[in-house]
């Protein structure tokens, strides 16, 4: 075979290693390359940009060394279109003499080829980590996906289990032991869960602490233990531990089940996990039958809702608030009622619902709407008017605008806004904490009243009535000693002085789900003066509220 023709079968050679790459196979074909040619080394480099060139951040493969390399023969660098750097350098012996121009031609011809292997090679590499990963090298959604696939086709989700989780209160680790090892505590949480799983599932990061992933059933138990708190360390010499534990929802993939779309399986598993963070902390919910109801029920509401809307089948309920010295009606509370097919769809079916999203914000400026036509309508038709309070979901705090957003619904509906109270409820976060206080503060410049609702439901601090301007407390029911209840019980002693801070900031108290008279004497003994509840009157709709308005006296 003449030399042509030897170069010929090296360059198929290379050529085939790229079709069904084989590291072993591959680095044999580089030596019997560079033993032909007496190269004592080659040297292959790959920087996924000039940066980290020049930091030398980079992967460097050397298949070939016999040790007597001193002397570089020459280097070939070339920058992809994706400006990716490749550099290959071959050495010889220090004596070694000058090569000829054809074999140097040889030489290059095999070297760039190597390099545009090794080149392919790494680059599906780095699209691997782009597409399938995340920046913390976490295996990300598309690595989900891309798993179901797979198993699907080859029939390996029998048996098999999925997942979401969101880790609890991580926040809190974070400020706790400092982002750097909560990270750390992050990768060991979520090594502890990919080591049980091994080659059987998957698991892989939504975002922030948001999981997902698949699991055979036979480790089902020790994944739960993990779930409900698992002590994980993050590398210090202390040997220090923090307990992590997950709100996580479980979908039981069905015998010979079939993948026909990812929403379906999310739906499930978003949806048991959801329910699971509402519950105790490293709570498990597996969706089943009861779930797969809520399911269907959820999507009819979703499904429904923006005809709803359109068809004005939401109707407006007011519930009065009474002065229990006088018996006498002094404001309300605007609820919604959804009338459809001839029924009425009770608002816990669909509010939770709506809330899951933005919907929430639609249905509650459609029910400011409703009431200040309402409101003017009362005026112009010389009816005696009492305040009325409209509930704002927190979804609203989102909204940048949404002072302005609410003022021009009012205004647009000349409603003197001396007859107009804006219902908030507690918040959670800091973030919601500054957006609250400046509505409240907005609608106070505005002289629209402000409430606190729900106030003693949640876990906010005292710092949500000392910092922001209320003009009413709201007291849940669940804060309203029972019938039963002594004087010296813990809700009975939290209730008076509630009541009693309350009125020192100069705040009105407004008691929710007042029902006995006992109930009445206990608001007049601690001189809470506002009551709502069945005692007086069930929400009412629009025609039987308007003739309490003009008789608002109670016997």
């Amino acid at each position: 075979m003449d030399r042509y023709g030897e170069l010929l079968e090296k360059l198929i050679k290379v050529t085939h290693a790229t079709y069904d790459f084989d590291r072993k196979e591959y680095a044999g074909i580089v030596r019997e390359i560079c033993e032909s040619y007496n190269i004592c080394k080659g040297v292959a480099e790959f920087y996924q940009n000039k940066t980290m060139e020049q930091r030398g951040q980079g992967d460097v493969y050397c298949d070939y060394d016999n040790g007597k390399g001193e002397k570089q023969l020459f280097e070939i660098r070339v920058v992809t279109k994706t400006k990716a750097v490749v550099k290959g350098s071959l050495y010889v012996e220090k004596d070694e003499p000058e090569r000829d121009a054809r074999t140097l031609y040889e030489l290059h011809m095999l070297l760039s080829l190597i390099l545009s292997f090794m080149s392919f090679r790494r680059l599906q590499h780095v699209v691997e980590m782009f597409g399938f990963y995340d920046e913390k090298h976490y295996p990300n959604f598309r690595s989900f996906t891309r798993y179901l696939d797979l198993a699907d086709i080859d029939k390996t989700l029998d048996g098999k289990m999925i997942f979401h989780f969101d880790m609890h209160n991580f926040t809190i680790v974070n400020q706790e032991i400092g982002r750097n090892n909560g990270d750390k505590v992050m990768r060991n949480y979520y090594n502890t869960i990919s080591e049980l799983i091994g080659d059987e599932g998957i698991i892989c990061r939504l975002g922030g602490d948001k999981f997902i992933g698949v699991f055979p059933e036979k480790v089902k138990e020790r994944l739960f233990e993990i779930f409900r708190g698992e002590p994980v360390g993050f590398g210090d010499i202390s040997g220090r531990r923090v307990v992590v534990s997950a709100a996580a929802g479980v979908y039981v993939l069905p015998p010979s089940f079939v993948l026909v779309s990812y929403g379906e399986i999310m739906d499930k598993i978003i949806m048991s996990s959801t329910i699971a963070k509402r519950k105790n902390e490293g709570a498990v919910v597996i969706y089943d039958q009861e779930l797969e109801n809520m399911n269907k029920r959820t999507k009819w509401v979703q499904r429904k809702f923006r005809d709803a809307l359109a068809d004005e089948e939401f109707k407006a309920f007011y519930q009065p608030k009474v002065d229990v010295n006088t018996n006498e009606m002094i404001g309300a509370e605007a609820l919604c009622r959804w009338f459809h097919e001839g029924g009425i769809i009770p608002p816990m079916e669909f509010i939770p619902i709506l809330e899951q999203g933005m919907d929430i914000c639609d249905l509650d400026f459609y029910m400011l709407d409703r009431v200040c036509k309402d409101i003017h309508r009362w005026i112009e038709e010389g009816k005696k008017v009492v305040k009325v309070s409209v509930n704002l979901s927190r979804k609203h705090l989102v909204d940048v605008d949404l002072l302005s957003h609410i003022m021009e619904i009012i205004d647009r509906n000349n409603t003197p806004h001396e007859y107009i109270e804006i219902e908030l409820t507690e918040t959670t976060t800091d973030v919601q904490f500054r957006d609250l206080k400046r509505v409240v503060t907005g609608l106070h410049r505005e002289g629209v009243s402000t409430a606190v609702d729900d106030f003693g439901i949640g876990y906010s601090s005292l710092n949500l009535i000392r910092e922001i301007p209320w003009d009413v407390l709201k007291v849940d029911k669940n804060f309203l000693p029972l019938d039963d209840e002594g004087s010296g019980s813990t809700t009975s002693v939290m209730f008076n002085h509630v009541i009693s801070m309350a009125q020192d900031l100069g705040m009105k108290c407004v008691v929710e789900g007042v029902e006995t008279e006992k109930q009445i004497e206990l608001l007049k003994k601690n001189n809470c003066r506002i009551a709502q509840g069945f005692f007086f009157d069930k929400p009412l709709p629009v025609e039987e509220f308007e003739k309490r308005l003009e008789n608002k006296h109670y016997t």
